[in-house]
């Protein structure tokens, strides 16, 4: 296995594509996304590139890998982005060309489903981006919140450390994208509650791996993805975080569990933990019930590690994956946890 290397990074008038690996949600709502698609080209100098699934609901997962493909083969093309997520991207996995990506390595960037592609480039040598979809982070009603816009921003264009900070505000409750109403005013948000750090007494330097949990979950349960010689992962700094399904605490449990059987969460000397999604459509939450379910998440973590790495330093509510705002985390870059000043820096 070779470490990740970066790819080369795009400069503003490139061209940048657009795939929907997962999802051809695009075709649904399109919205956020042609909101989304403005912000690449106004505020970001990017030309948006799509290809035949982009807007396409119910590709194949072969229709899904010829547009990978198309778009790291391009030379003309120097980023690649999602749309959103979904929940199969699995299934794409095997069909892709893994000499063909490496041979045109690019930035990626994606979360959720694409947690998929962002361990397949892990694997392939290429270090990716774990945040910053069309719809969901470019396409927020009226503005990008400033925080999503400058680590965006640092992750597409700069090269060097950049130091996370904690969100003054952050929002919880989505709104419906299909309708109009919804992009005339900002979200909602609430007071900040800053990040809480367990075991802060050192520092730790490492290459960062994992991504969504759930979807951790399910490479680990089809065995792809995961290098079998976990010395791989030794002194690297884990992130996770939980999706809009609201995992509930023990199945968060159970998952980091079988993580620890196999030997997994032991090689890795620090955990980012994202703050927890605590409300959707289906379960909307009160605030005094998001609390007490983000503070049951939090619970099952700290209950695994106990068993499987009670000495791990971990740093929960990072404002990664499924929040807003959200920071981008390179996937297999550099990441500096120090414990002591409490700070956390990402080499982009």
């Amino acid at each position: 296995m070779t470490t990740p290397a970066y790819p080369p990074k795009p400069s503003p008038g490139d061209r940048i594509a657009v795939i929907s690996p997962s999802s051809g949600l695009p075709g649904l709502l399109p919205l956020p996304f042609e909101l989304g698609l403005e912000r690449l080209r106004k505020d970001y100098g990017l030309e948006p590139v799509e290809y035949p699934t982009t807007r396409k609901m119910g590709s194949t997962p072969q229709e899904r890998a010829d547009d990978i493909h198309a778009a790291f083969a391009d030379p003309s093309v120097k980023a690649v982005i999602a749309s959103i997520g979904g929940d199969d991207q699995i299934t794409v996995l095997p069909l892709l060309d893994r000499e063909l990506i490496r041979a045109n390595p690019k930035p990626f960037f994606g979360w959720s489903d694409n947690t998929n592609l962002l361990a397949y480039l892990w694997n392939t040598g290429i270090v990716s981006y774990h945040g910053a979809s069309v719809m969901a982070e470019l396409g927020r009603p009226v503005a990008m919140d400033p925080l999503t816009a400058e680590s965006v921003r640092a992750a597409l264009f700069t090269s060097g450390a950049y130091e996370l900070r904690p969100a003054e505000r952050w929002r919880d409750v989505s709104r419906d994208w299909a309708d109009p109403a919804t992009f005339e005013s900002e979200p909602e948000t609430r007071p900040g509650t800053g990040w809480t750090w367990v075991n802060a007494d050192r520092v730790v330097e490492g290459r960062s791996w994992g991504g969504c949990l759930e979807i951790v979950g399910w490479l680990l349960m089809a065995d792809r993805e995961v290098p079998h010689d976990l010395a791989v992962f030794d002194g690297g700094v884990l992130f996770l975080e939980t999706s809009e399904e609201l995992p509930s605490s023990e199945e968060v449990f159970r998952t980091l569990r079988n993580m620890g059987e196999r030997g997994l969460l032991q090689r890795f000397s620090a955990l980012l933990m994202g703050r927890a999604r605590t409300w959707d459509f289906s379960r909307p939450n009160s605030p005094d019930e998001g609390a007490r379910y983000a503070a049951e998440q939090r619970e099952a973590v700290l209950r695994a590690l106990r068993v499987y790495a009670p000495d791990m330093l971990i740093v929960f509510d990072v404002d990664l994956g499924h929040t807003d705002p959200q920071v981008v985390i390179p996937y297999g870059g550099a990441i500096r946890v120090d414990g002591p000043a409490r700070r956390i820096t990402v080499t982009y």
